[in-house]
């Protein structure tokens, strides 16, 4: 019987040496196996934004800072913090004028500054990548503008436009994304913050909200419009005035707003046709950094390739004391980036990530609960190391104290939880006492992180230690450690705000506080149990409403909340970073800034602008002391908890350092591929005794099955 023959030919074929369970396509090994050095992680979400005027979360950040050359950067290696050139040739030059714009000496205090001034030169290599917009016809005209609706009807990715093109970066792309943060279709979560220290950015908000009427292109035309605060010097070099001495805008100035933006590439994307194909910056964005995005499928993978333009910046050739040895100097001065292409696949669940990377497929993970006791070995000394079974596979591990903050914030414009009355005041105070975050840090994060005191994290300038920082709304100071105050004192606030044992007094009805959350995962359900039970334990409901990461910002954007979940990690090293997220004239709803819980105390406020142009100083840190005192009182937030990051990675990948502030770290990331796919192979050698076992059960059974349908034969 001729099926018979076929089982053990297919049996054979299993044979041939390929790994049964790669799950990426063939092609990809194949590149990986020439030339190309190949880096594989995950994304778990969608990014909403890649335009780098409306991009401001960390699952964003991490396309954009590899795709965009703002003018300054972090550095890879040295600790603290420092900034360094990136797309700019030196460190901005800064100058100091009075309020009659005349010249101040670089030490003159603050209160004599009027204006401070940026000028920045950049390289002059800078190219961008390979983009339609830029391809030119044999006459010299750009090819792909100006295109019918027919034309780009038949046009899907930007694969389908067979010709591509490129140009040298100019100071003028630069003033031009600046212009574009007050864009009036565009939604840009700095423009209120920006438009208080730029000069004469938020009088050029209003003049494009008045000359909303776009040209023959559907564009606002923008170079029609000049902006007093930015001058252009000449092709390589600009200027950028901003409002009194504000040493904080360096930072800024490492971030994607600040990266170039072509003119060409928006008209491009601005033709009729091009949005309902997602042809959009949003989408496929435009930058002279060491990747482009070559490949966007949200729903199963991203992929960031070597821009072939990309050039002149090399890999560091110091850090700090301790990197030579930990080889994290070898690469020194080579060019970068040292990876070819970074394929992010779709992780929604951290199970199947987590077998991935111990089968090789992913060069570094994250640890979840689930999998830190596996992972992880604690000594008695409280130092985490890899366990044996990482330890054997080669896995090694990275440990560094986030510059970050998780909290639940109150939305202050809500009726019940909201406001400045002290009725509101300590039933915020009666929730931040229950919710015990030292209980969720052991059960939910392994010990992995420190319970805040305020929103800002140690290594923050403003930051204090032991009892100094002690929030004694919410704690006590017992035997040189803080203790969370007792249910009692919860219950008691919580009855002198009009909710005794968790019923209104006005009404009779339970209080029934609603959180939003984008904690939708099954892995979610158990710390959402737990947190219930927190709010049991004064006798509060609480109703958890969890959507997708999209859907909670449109409801924070509209103040469609009571409580929400959220976390924040620093722009930049500063208090001023994270104080902004609670400064009134950034609240949410009214001004579209980051102020989440739309928190408004005049006192603070007050304070704000006092500290947030201040040098690190005795009076500085005075100041927030007392910006400290206020919101301990007010609650805005339950302050949460400062994570400790723990990252594994294979032994072929080198150079990995964990910094927090750098969002574009990839390019200095280099892999052994041979090694990777000889390890892969030991990983994943199929099991193949069942396959021939149940082939030889098949083989006796149909034999079997055919000599009793030939006896019967012969019988009849």
């Amino acid at each position: 019987m001729k099926w018979l023959i076929f089982i053990p030919m297919l049996l054979l074929t299993a044979c041939d040496g390929g790994l049964w369970n790669n799950p990426y396509p063939a092609h990809d090994t194949e590149q990986a196996g020439k030339s190309q050095s190949v880096y594989y992680t995950v994304f778990t979400e969608r990014p909403k934004h890649l335009d780098p005027a409306q991009a401001y979360s960390e699952n964003e950040f991490i396309f954009l800072a590899q795709i965009y050359q703002p003018p300054l950067q972090y550095h890879y290696l040295k600790r603290p913090y420092a900034l360094v050139p990136q797309a700019a040739s030196a460190m901005p030059r800064v100058r100091y004028l009075d309020k009659n714009n005349r010249p101040l000496p670089d030490n003159a205090a603050a209160e004599l500054v009027a204006y401070s001034v940026y000028e920045i030169h950049l390289k002059h290599d800078l190219k961008y990548q390979p983009h339609p917009a830029f391809a030119r016809d044999a006459e010299g005209k750009l090819e792909y503008h100006g295109l019918s609706k027919k034309e780009i009807g038949r046009r899907y990715t930007l694969n389908d436009f067979p010709n591509s093109g490129t140009r040298e970066v100019t100071a003028a792309d630069y003033a031009y994304q600046i212009k574009r943060l007050v864009h009036p279709a565009i939604h840009t979560p700095i423009s209120g913050l920006m438009s208080e220290y730029i000069v004469g950015l938020k009088e050029y908000a209003a003049t494009l909200q008045k000359a909303r009427q776009p040209d023959s292109a559907g564009l606002l035309d923008l170079d029609k419009y000049p902006l007093e605060g930015v001058q252009v010097v000449d092709k390589h070099t600009y200027r950028i005035k901003v409002y009194g001495k504000y040493p904080q805008f360096a930072y800024w100035l490492a971030m994607p707003f600040f990266s170039p933006m072509p003119v060409e590439a928006e008209r491009f994307y601005a033709q009729e046709g091009m949005q309902q194909k997602n042809l959009t910056l949003d989408w496929w964005p435009v930058g002279s950094g060491p990747y482009y995005l070559s490949e966007n499928n949200p729903n199963q993978r991203m992929v960031l390739t070597r821009n072939p333009n990309f050039s002149g910046e090399a890999y560091p050739l110091e850090g700090e004391p301790g990197d030579r040895e930990a080889g994290l100097l070898a690469d020194a001065g080579k060019s970068l980036p040292l990876i070819d292409k970074v394929v992010f696949s779709l992780e929604k669940e951290t199970i199947p990530y987590w077998n991935k990377f111990l089968q090789g497929y992913y060069d570094v993970a994250g640890i979840s609960s689930d999998s830190f006791d596996q992972a992880v070995s604690m000594s008695v000394s409280g130092e985490a190391n890899v366990s044996e079974e990482m330890r054997a596979q080669g896995i090694r591990l990275s440990t560094s104290v986030a510059t970050s903050t998780h909290y639940m914030g109150f939305n202050f414009l809500d009726a019940t939880v909201g406001g400045n009355s002290e009725r509101a005041r300590k039933l915020r105070r009666a929730l931040a006492i229950a919710i015990d975050y030292e209980e969720f840090i052991s059960i939910f994060a392994n010990g992995r992180g420190v319970s805040a005191q305020s929103p800002l994290p140690p290594g923050i300038f403003g930051y204090r230690e032991g009892e100094a920082g002690l929030n004694r709304y919410v704690y006590d100071w017992v035997n040189g450690a803080p203790k969370r105050k007792s249910i009692t004192e919860a219950q008691k606030l919580l009855r002198e705000a009009g909710y005794a044992n968790g019923l209104d007094e006005k009404t009779g009805q339970p209080l029934v506080i609603y959180l939003d959350t984008t904690a939708t995962g099954v892995g979610n359900k158990s710390r959402l149990d737990w947190l219930r039970k927190q709010f049991d334990k004064i006798n509060v409901q609480l109703v958890p409403r969890a959507t997708d990461y999209n859907r909670f910002q449109d409801k924070i954007r509209r103040g469609d909340t009571q409580m929400f979940y959220l976390g924040w990690n620093a722009d930049y090293p500063d208090p001023e970073n994270f104080f902004f997220l609670l400064h009134g004239p950034q609240g949410k709803v009214a001004k579209g800034g980051e102020n989440a819980a739309n928190y408004h105390n005049p006192e603070f406020d007050r304070l704000f602008e006092l500290m947030k142009n201040m040098t690190n100083s005795p009076q500085r840190q005075e100041i927030i002391d007392r910006m400290l005192e206020i919101l301990h009182r007010d609650s805005p937030w339950l302050w949460g908890f400062h994570p400790k990051d723990f990252v594994l990675r294979h032994s072929w990948l080198y150079n990995s350092k964990p910094n927090k502030l750098a969002n574009n770290s990839l390019k200095y990331l280099r892999i052994d591929a041979a090694q990777r796919d000889e390890l892969r192979r030991q990983w994943n050698q199929p099991l193949l005794w069942p396959l021939w076992l149940g082939g030889i059960v098949l083989l006796l059974s149909g034999w079997g099955l055919w000599r009793v349908l030939r006896q019967r034969e012969e019988a009849t």
